[in-house]
């Protein structure tokens, strides 16, 4: 297992390049630069690490009550919150956070996989 400074590094030029592809694919996500994009990586890291948790109990029954989908909108919250955020990062609306947060996630677990499995075996 590797040592917890190249996980966080790893997750972060996974989210990284995440979002950089999502703002290729979806043309509501922008970034000024590449110090904007690399910020936003970072913050959107720790929002999702203490931000979503917090925001998953306070919406649980919520979440329960629609199956989890309610998550979905956690998700896409968390991508407008960032944006709100990082000077240079913008996103245009809900609809395109919504769409943008799932594809990041998807992506992510891939590249995640893929450069992970890698990882472990050196």
């Amino acid at each position: 297992m590797p040592n917890p400074i190249a996980r966080f590094l790893l997750h972060w030029a996974v989210t990284s390049i995440s979002l950089w592809v999502a703002s290729l694919v979806f043309h509501g996500i922008r970034f000024a630069d590449g110090q904007a994009l690399i910020v936003a990586a970072l913050l959107l890291g720790f929002a999702n690490a203490i931000v979503r948790p917090l925001l998953i109990l306070l919406t649980l029954p919520l979440t329960v009550l629609t199956l989890g989908l309610f998550l979905l909108v956690i998700n896409a919250s968390m991508l407008l919150l960032v944006s709100a955020l990082v000077t240079g990062f913008s996103v245009d609306s809900f609809i395109t956070a919504f769409f943008a947060s799932i594809f990041i996630s998807v992506l992510s677990f891939f590249v995640g996989a893929v450069l992970g499995a890698g990882l472990k075996a050196r």
